[in-house]
């Protein structure tokens, strides 16, 4: 019987087999792209994200190593601690917090007042307005004036701003449904019958097993029903910056779920503290001689050099915000819509970035500014402008105010963000819009943290004593 088996012509001499081998076994080459080329349609290349992550762990090794050899270990996590508690019995940060509900209370009586006609329409958009500016300046002078620490002044502010988006939400909300109201006529307000929230289950048995399942049954909350302390509280709680009558609910707190975003949270914040004592601090510091020489080369060498940390803790941060922070607010408000952010870091454009890294500003944004804009007659590019001008206005007031001091690199980095994005959206596309959109993100920030070091640093410590100069003055 002849030997048949695959590649059996290799493992004789063609002159016992007979016959040589057949031609279609004889040919090895067929017209082919090379993996590397588009035409191919090869598009396989996780080896090579593996290899990036290797290269990216010896490389952050090697620059921790350094570090640590250079410096020794810096981190200190009671100096923390001591910075928030030094004074106990002076906290004005905290009785600043505290005041923001003078405000609240204030638009909600003035909602009421509206309500009841009391005030007229024009009055109540008056005074309104002057609450809702009341709201950004009384902080600010505060801050101004007692001069608190930074970082409890920036947290300060970040709630005060906080109560600012969200109180025009209330105002405008309020605004629409009382006119509703009024124009359809009605004398009193009221509930609708009961409405299932999750589920579409018609009788006894479907309504226990939506029960079993956690799913409840909740009544939908009309207007002027929902002018009560307990509703507008619980939206100044919850992690969104828009107003509704009935937002969507969980029926439990998961307390495992709880617990693992508890954890993340303290870990991450021990861990961004510890990376800005141990790696962003020599680095600033360092920093502070370049800029203040208008050294060219060595400014752009720690801008680079600044980069890769800061962006590092950019990202840590924003996990611990938007998924650790938020989801631990969501579970315990039993807030249901979560969704805080999108894939951003899969943006092409500038655009697609904006709009689905911070999903709760881009909302406010699109339905309190965009939007209305849009129904005036305004076209998309200067709603787009207003948009990034108000995000500019208010990275320059958690800045500069703190701070304590007005340089406007915030707000300029925002603006350049629309002629950035207009750039992008024409000249680059697909992966090469992704990688604008990625260097902006790590070189811009460095660049904008340096300069206000650098003024900082001009305007509390350029006035050395005699016999110090720049290189010896420390921060």
């Amino acid at each position: 019987m002849k030997d048949m088996t695959e590649g059996a012509w290799f493992r004789r001499p063609w002159s016992q087999s007979g016959h040589g081998p057949k031609v279609g076994r004889i040919r090895i080459h067929f017209p082919s792209e090379s993996l590397f080329s588009t035409g191919s349609g090869y598009n396989n290349y996780r080896g090579v994200l593996n290899l990036c992550i290797v290269l990216l762990v010896l490389t952050t090794s090697r620059v921790a190593l350094e570090n640590l050899i250079k410096y020794g270990i810096l981190i200190d996590p009671v100096s923390w601690v001591t910075i928030f508690v030094a004074d106990p019995y002076n906290w004005p940060c905290v009785i600043l917090i505290a005041c923001s509900n003078i405000f609240i209370l204030a638009s909600f009586q003035l909602e009421i007042w509206l309500l009841k006609g009391w005030v007229s329409e024009p009055v109540g958009r008056a005074m309104h307005v002057v609450n809702c500016a009341a709201i950004l300046v009384f902080p600010a002078t505060v801050v101004l004036t007692v001069e608190p620490g930074p970082a409890g002044a920036s947290y300060a502010l970040f709630v005060y701003t906080c109560v600012f988006l969200k109180t025009v939400s209330y105002i405008a909300t309020n605004h629409w449904l009382r006119y509703q109201y009024k124009s359809s006529g009605q004398r009193k307000g009221g509930r609708r019958k009961p409405t299932k929230s999750v589920g579409d289950a018609g009788d006894a048995n479907g309504t226990a097993q939506n029960l079993a399942n956690g799913k409840l049954e909740t009544q939908l909350v009309t207007y002027p029903d929902n002018l009560a302390l307990k509703d507008l509280y619980y939206f100044m709680l919850f992690p969104t910056l828009c107003y509704e009558l009935n937002f969507p609910r969980t029926p439990r707190i998961r307390k495992r779920f709880l617990l693992k975003r508890l954890a993340e949270m303290f870990m991450l914040l021990q861990l961004m503290l510890g990376l800005i004592q141990q790696w962003i601090a020599p680095l600033l510091h360092n920093a502070i001689k370049p800029f203040v020489d208008m050294d060219l080369p060595m400014m752009v060498e720690r801008i680079m050099k600044l980069a890769i940390p800061n962006h590092f803790i950019w990202l840590i941060f924003f996990y611990w915000f938007f998924h650790s922070n938020l989801n631990v607010l969501a579970e315990i408000t039993q807030f249901a819509d979560r969704t805080f952010y999108r894939d951003w870091w899969n943006s092409e454009s500038v655009q697609y970035f904006w709009s689905n890294w911070n999903i709760p500003v881009y909302r406010w944004c699109k339905r309190h500014l965009y939007q209305p804009l849009m129904r005036r007659g305004y076209s998309r590019m200067f709603g787009q402008i207003c948009v990034f001008a108000t995000s500019a206005f208010f990275h320059e007031y958690l800045v500069s105010v703190p701070l304590r001091m007005f340089r406007w690199w915030a707000f300029m980095g925002m603006l350049m963000q629309v002629p950035f994005a207009v750039f992008v959206s024409k000249f680059l596309t697909g992966p090469y819009g992704n990688m604008a959109v990625w260097v902006s993100l790590i070189v811009g920030q460095p660049f904008a943290i340096l300069m206000y070091l650098h003024d900082y640093y001009v305007i509390n410590h350029l006035q050395l004593p005699a016999g110090q100069n720049i290189t010896t003055a420390g921060l």
